[in-house]
């Protein structure tokens, strides 16, 4: 049976006429989003109950399914949920973490199982592309770290940070695929490309901004090393 999955809606800052719903699936809690515009939605890391996500969003058109990085929690939903979709909704992921995503199924390092392996991706994602979705457009930033080939993806307004940017916190490096002073130099990076008033849409844990992220965040204002 299909775990309970917690719904609630974020509203964008920026653009009265989009959507975001965020959904909490899975073991540890991994926050999935779908960005809705105009009808049409992108998914952001469906890492379990793919199905159940699917039927959430019935009453849209999913264009495309997207994971910030490819550990087990973030696409362990993916191959479920383009299947209840139609099989036909393309799934794009950072480049460097397609392989690991492919094998991401069953017990991953922490001793929790997933759902499955995700799909062979439609797309991979490198710095500058864009992902657009009715009357969005987002960029994507590559920000290694936490693996090898995470990604932020920027809007205006919004950013969805994966596991890399936390409330109060960043990604752990002492996973595989996991760097500290990689992670370092992302965060440094990500201070000059990341709005104050951006809202950051994390993979676990409570929304935030950039600005207190800056301001609070020991690994973003300097009191704290990766």
């Amino acid at each position: 049976m299909a775990e309970p999955i917690d719904e609630r809606e974020i509203e964008d800052p920026e653009d009265s006429h989009v959507e975001i719903r965020a959904f909490t699936v899975g073991p540890i809690e991994t926050n999935c989003y779908a960005l809705v515009s105009d009808g049409h939605a992108m998914v952001v890391d469906p890492g379990f109950c793919g199905a159940g996500i699917a039927g959430q969003l019935s009453d849209v058109a999913v264009d495309l399914v997207v994971a910030t990085h490819g550990h087990g929690d973030h696409v362990g939903g993916v191959a479920a949920l383009v299947e209840a979709l139609g099989g036909d909704v393309p799934f794009a992921i950072g480049a460097g973490d397609a392989e690991r995503a492919m094998h991401a199924g069953g017990v991953g390092s922490l001793g929790i199982p997933y759902d499955d392996d995700a799909p062979e991706p439609s797309r991979l994602l490198r710095e500058g592309d864009t992902v657009t979705v009715g009357s969005v457009t987002m960029a994507v930033i590559e920000t290694p770290g936490h693996t090898e080939g995470g990604v932020i993806l920027l809007g205006d307004g919004i950013a969805f940070t994966g596991d890399t940017v936390f409330k109060g916190t960043v990604g752990r490096t002492d996973l595989v695929g996991g760097d500290p002073e990689v992670m370092g130099e992302t965060l440094e990076r990500l201070k000059g490309l990341i709005p104050p008033e951006t809202v950051l849409l994390p993979g676990h844990g409570e929304a935030t901004t950039m600005a207190d992220e800056l301001r609070d965040n020991p690994y973003l204002n300097g009191r704290a090393s990766r």
